[in-house]
């Protein structure tokens, strides 16, 4: 079996090499061993990598990701847990549109002052209020 060299994982996975270490300290990886005094990791690491990345990206604290990981190479996704995470990007993926909106009548509003017109009066207003859906 071929190891990968740390150096090989840091520059496959944009991970620094302090990162690795901290990640094998915290139990979310682990390496096979060392040549010289340079840390060598199965292949399988990058796929760990990969989904910590993604995890990370959708929102789940380490302690979580570890959580998933439970001390083994192959994670026990919990998928109730990951339906949460998926509803709670939902709602941030509809505040950055409307923040999207917003912006765009901002840079584009002909108003002589942005506080003279009533369309972005009524986006901040409604930007004030959770779940609310700009105008």
């Amino acid at each position: 079996m071929n190891l990968l060299d740390i150096g090989e994982v840091v520059e496959r996975t944009g991970n620094s090499p302090s990162t690795l270490r901290y990640y094998e300290d915290i139990a979310l990886i682990s390496s096979a061993g060392r040549k010289g005094l340079r840390r060598q990791y199965e292949p399988d690491v990058l796929l760990q990598l990969a989904l910590i990345a993604l995890s990370k990206s959708a929102g789940f604290t380490l302690d979580e990701i570890a959580g998933m990981f439970g001390g083994k190479a192959r994670p026990e996704l919990p998928r109730a847990q990951l339906r949460h995470q998926a509803a709670k990007i939902d709602v941030q993926i509809r505040r950055l549109g409307e923040l999207r909106d917003t912006l765009q009548h901002v840079a584009d509003c002909p108003a002589p002052t942005h506080l003279d017109c009533k369309s972005f009066r009524r986006l901040l207003t409604a930007s004030l209020k959770p779940g609310s859906k700009s105008a």
